[in-house]
């Protein structure tokens, strides 16, 4: 008798949309090549009209690439992907896809430093954000008009680590016939599947928890095939709305992501699809680590503010707790002044001073001098980041050695005059 039961999340990350190889290669191999042969100019004439299956050329597509983009889709649920260079090409490029000069967004003001740099771009094309500080129905309702074209947040924000409420939020938007984007980078498809809340499109800096150890940049755009797009509304997207529930994904792929080039490097996907496998257990340990050094320095005199999901005093651990599987790896901490929180990063051991997340090992930064520093400062206050406040992405390390070396590190710098 066959097993009809849903797999588990593990077993998923290992199995879901993996495409054929030929050779029977229990990886993805790396098509590490700018071009590809064909036997004859009518078979790369029907590539390129994509009249019969192949690739051409890896700027507009690679088989390393498309199996990396399958198995994301599968995971998260939708009904396509397309890769990127970055993160934050894969936020350039969704947005870019749909939007106009004249078109609007309303976006959390909890975003990532570089991605509220990035919607400062778009003002220069035309295209406005209208930034909210508490995203919820209730802020975002009142912002709406006859503009509005995207809703756009991070499942949980980096660092204020605020967790939007995508269902709640994906009824609103489709409410008012426009779509809901979201970042989950920091969840990862391991905590939430936002598409299954509603969400129309998701997007990952793969470069951080999925490809998991710090070696490549990457970023990926999963699309659900589910929001229905208007010449009227999104003149961008006419011309593709023959393709139906594909229409955005054939815009993206065949136009924006093909025009402006921010193809990922092979290597790069093939080491986040080697991440993909051991994304679960990962994840387990990360957010296990997480909770138990946010609890240890909550109860700790020597540190001020902590900052996590997963404590009873967060204002969204009743909407995380409903949500996500887990409350996710990072946390934040305030010191009391700039001055101290160099000295306490400074004093760590195990804790590497970088800029990245999602790492194998626990990273800490300084945010306001580091990734927020081109912000303004009301902006760095909107987005929960303080002059004294450390990041930490924790790692995998023991628990009570993380926790041991943050004690250590604030009692050395308690006992400098």
């Amino acid at each position: 008798m066959g097993c009809t039961k849903t797999p588990g999340l593990q077993t998923r990350l290992l199995h879901e949309g993996r495409r054929p190889e030929h050779h029977g290669s229990t990886l993805p191999p790396i098509y590490q090549t700018s071009a590809f042969t064909h036997a004859s100019a009518e078979e790369l004439e029907k590539v390129f009209h994509h009249q019969a299956p192949g690739y051409a050329y890896t700027r507009i597509g690679n088989p390393t690439a498309a199996d990396f983009e399958s198995r994301m889709a599968a995971l998260e649920g939708g009904i396509g992907a397309v890769s990127c260079a970055s993160g934050m090409s894969a936020i350039a490029m969704a947005l870019l896809s749909v939007l106009s000069s004249g078109d609007e967004v309303i976006a959390s003001s909890c975003l990532f430093g570089g991605t509220i740099d990035l919607f400062s771009d778009f003002e220069k094309l035309g295209i406005h954000t209208r930034f909210v500080v508490d995203m919820t129905v209730e802020t975002v309702a009142p912002l709406i008009n006859e503009h509005t074209r995207v809703i756009f947040t991070e499942v949980i924000g980096n660092p204020k680590l605020n967790v939007a409420d995508v269902a709640a939020l994906a009824e609103l938007a489709h409410r008012h016939d426009i779509p809901l984007f979201v970042d989950s980078t920091t969840a990862t498809p391991c905590l939430i599947r936002p598409i299954e809340l509603g969400a129309d499109v998701v997007i990952h800096s793969s470069s951080k928890y999925i490809s998991g150890s710090g070696n490549a940049i990457s970023g990926i755009i999963i699309d659900s095939g589910r929001f229905r797009w208007t010449a009227e509304r999104y003149p961008a997207m006419n011309g593709f709305l023959k393709y139906g529930p594909m229409a955005f994904l054939a815009r993206l792929r065949d136009d924006t992501w093909r025009n402006f080039g921010p193809c990922p490097a092979p290597m790069n996907l093939y080491l986040a699809s080697l991440g993909l496998e051991t994304l679960g257990l990962r994840m387990e340990r990360l957010c296990g680590n997480a909770k138990a050094l946010a609890s240890a320095l909550k109860d700790s005199p020597l540190f001020g503010d902590v900052t996590y999901p997963g404590l009873s005093d967060s204002p969204w651990h009743d909407i995380a707790g409903k949500e996500l599987t887990a409350y996710g790896a990072i946390l934040t901490v305030r010191c009391g002044s700039k001055e101290r929180a160099f000295s306490v990063i400074n004093h760590l051991r195990y804790c590497a001073n970088a800029t990245n997340i999602g790492d194998v090992r626990t990273l800490v930064i300084h945010p306001a001098s580091t990734i927020y520093a081109f912000n303004t400062e009301q902006e760095r206050l909107d987005a929960g980041v303080y002059d004294d406040l450390i990041r930490v992405s924790v790692g995998l390390e023991d628990a009570e050695d993380l926790i041991g070396d943050f004690i250590q590190a604030a009692e050395v710098v308690s006992r400098t005059p």
